[in-house]
């Protein structure tokens, strides 16, 4: 079975647009979690445009494996190590990027990276690195000797030629390396069911698509249909 992580991050924009309570990504947190999500991905940005510090604790408080998206950044380490959630996906953030652009540069930035790495390690933490599906990165993700890595399935999504044949190329490698493998990034219900296919894949982790299709459907719905695309003979 391919796990599905849902992340809410968006469910706090839409708070955060009128200010208030309301919605709350932790009520849908647990709406998520009652229809068949695995776990809870939340994203907390360095100007906390959605997340926010009080929602990860609140999160955190759930019985769910909760996924702390973050930058590789002083201020989010100590964080992490704080609230020790199960896994930390490391990102690369831009303040004025809409939403992540890409890939982690895990080459360029193996010597800054290790001693996070092992800082979260030590709490207690499973470490993910998100990556685009390239073949240095992911060796260079081996060597630093973090248990997951997260392909960035964007440019799949947003239909780059070759870029699925490059996603199965790269689950190959990531297998070869003993790594587990997570992917994630603009899925939808169109073009999850290929990436469903990449050898070895553990896990999904799904949140724009999911939190704007439950104006249609409700967020329950979204994730059941969703988990059936994902897991079509369980589903039987």
């Amino acid at each position: 079975m391919i796990r599905l992580g849902v992340n809410v991050d968006h469910v706090a924009t839409i708070r955060n647009a009128r200010g208030g309570e309301h919605p709350d990504p932790v009520s849908a947190a647990q709406t998520a979690l009652q229809n068949g999500a695995d776990g809870i991905t939340a994203h907390l940005r360095e100007d906390r445009r959605h997340i926010r510090d009080a929602d990860m604790m609140r999160l955190r408080a759930l019985p769910a494996p909760l996924n702390f998206e973050m930058a590789a950044t002083e201020e989010m380490i100590t964080l992490a190590c704080a609230l020790r959630p199960h896994a930390c996906c490391l990102v690369p953030e831009k303040r004025e990027e809409v939403t992540t652009e890409g890939g982690l540069n895990v080459v360029g930035q193996r010597v800054m990276l290790e001693p996070m790495i092992t800082r979260l390690k030590e709490a207690g933490i499973r470490v993910s690195l998100f990556i685009d599906p390239d073949e240095n990165q992911i060796r260079a993700s081996a060597q630093l000797g973090v248990p997951v890595v997260e392909l960035h399935t964007g440019a799949y999504a947003h239909g780059g030629a070759g870029e699925l044949e490059r996603l199965f190329n790269a689950a190959d490698l990531v297998n070869e390396c003993g790594i587990e493998l997570h992917a994630g990034h603009g899925l939808t219900y169109d073009n999850v069911q290929p990436i469903r296919t990449l050898p070895g894949l553990r896990e999904l982790n799904i949140g724009h698509f999911l939190i704007g299709q439950s104006v249609f459907e409700g967020l329950g719905g979204a994730i059941r249909h969703m988990k059936a695309l994902m897991n079509p003979v369980l589903s039987e």
